[in-house]
């Protein structure tokens, strides 16, 4: 099992982070370029990679009252992750993503993903940055 995790400080109160992270009709907008997130019956998803072109049936799920987001494969249990926010004072937030990859077989290796998420959670910033400010002006 390999596990990754990486953290980021956002300007923005958690409550903001979160509802920008768990707006699923907006997650093209900060995942990874090649992972496409489709709802089916939640908490049913199915995620898209480009690079193979398969269709992966996962389960998605965000808990607003902990500000945590959960996800993993559904049948064959190869890979998990989460998202949590936290307010961390001042109007900001730190946001910390964690993935198991449970068949080593999915791993992509270290760099890799630690680079994914690094560019995801700048992503999600901005996302969270423009909602913020279209919101206060």
């Amino acid at each position: 099992m390999s596990e990754y995790e990486r953290s980021r400080t956002m300007p923005a109160q958690p409550e903001h982070v979160f509802d920008q992270a768990a707006n699923v009709g907006q997650l093209d907008a900060w995942l990874p370029r090649e992972l496409h997130v489709r709802v089916e019956d939640p908490p049913a998803v199915t995620v898209h990679e480009d690079g193979t072109g398969e269709d992966t049936a996962a389960l998605m799920r965000a808990e607003l009252d902990q500000m945590r987001i959960e996800w993993g494969t559904r049948e064959q249990g190869d890979y998990a992750g989460w998202l949590q926010v936290a307010g961390i004072g001042s109007g900001a937030s730190e946001v910390t993503v964690h993935l198991s990859f449970f068949d080593e077989s999915h791993d992509p290796g270290e760099r890799q993903v630690n680079d994914a998420l690094d560019h995801s959670l700048r992503l999600l910033e901005e996302q969270v940055r423009l909602r913020v400010d279209n919101t206060a002006g």
